[in-house]
């Protein structure tokens, strides 16, 4: 093992390591406000139901076991690793540096932080697509599987996100909320369908389609356009997963030498 490839291994471990002791540090001491409360500053534009977030405990369950996995000698494929070790990296870290900044009440970082995590971790495992890796063996599920699911969480997350900061800051008036609403709606939609097709991880399709669907849930009541356009956007991504699941090409042992 090189240096890069030690340097990469303990970069995953810190970074995971962060993003699941931040909130488990700011739980024990009450320090800041919580991400609930954080997010109820400007949710009047779009909001998720509160249950959607219990998917961090699977993400966080599978980032651990990825950690470990990947810092096996000869487990994780090192091709898929070069293409997915630092976006992996980079994502958890802005995990835990996201709860820090949204404790403190830091608006616009959490924007920045949410935007570069989700941005990170989906062009790592497009790349890695593209290069017809992490498609067999235990790579698929202790890889790409939970950094898929990451990946589409913090799109859905993303969205939210920024609509919450913008009404907040004043910028959306919460009094007019539906345009902004459905139109957060649809460019996620449209995103993720996007992304979808280019990584072809069935773990980001469902995430995407677990927050959209809790989207709606939360706004079928006081907007229910937007919820409507959300349970569809989340059953319109769950059709497309399904689609590229079963037509997703045979692996090539050949398609990963001479990289």
């Amino acid at each position: 093992m090189n240096d890069r490839t030690a340097g990469r291994k303990i970069a995953v471990i810190a970074a995971v390591t962060f993003a699941i002791m931040v909130p488990a540090l700011q739980a024990l001491t009450g320090w800041g406000q919580t991400a609930a409360e954080f997010s109820d500053d400007g949710n009047q534009t779009l909001r998720a139901a509160g249950y959607a977030f219990s998917i961090w405990g699977v993400i966080y369950a599978g980032l651990a076991l990825y950690t470990v996995f990947q810092a096996l000698p000869g487990r994780a494929e090192p091709h898929l690793m070069a293409s997915v070790g630092w976006p992996s990296a980079v994502a958890s870290l802005g995990c835990g540096l996201w709860i820090i900044a949204s404790a403190a009440d830091l608006d616009w970082a959490t924007v920045v932080i949410i935007l570069v995590s989700a941005g990170a971790m989906t062009w790592g495992l497009i790349v890695a697509r593209a290069r017809d890796l992490g498609l067999v063996g235990l790579s698929r599920y202790l890889v790409v599987w939970p950094l898929g699911l990451l990946a589409g969480w913090l799109t859905v997350a993303s969205a939210v996100n920024i609509l919450t900061v913008l009404t907040a800051q004043g910028v959306i008036d919460p009094a007019q909320p539906l345009a902004p609403a459905l139109a957060g709606v649809g460019i996620t939609t449209l995103i993720a369908a996007l992304v979808a097709e280019r990584m072809k991880v069935p773990t980001y399709g469902l995430a995407v389609a677990w927050g959209l669907a809790a989207v709606g849930v939360a706004e079928w009541g006081p907007k229910p356009l937007v919820g409507g356009a959300a349970h569809v956007g989340a059953g319109l991504i769950l059709i497309l997963t399904a689609w590229l699941a079963l037509r997703r090409k045979p692996f090539s042992p050949y398609a990963i030498t001479d990289r």
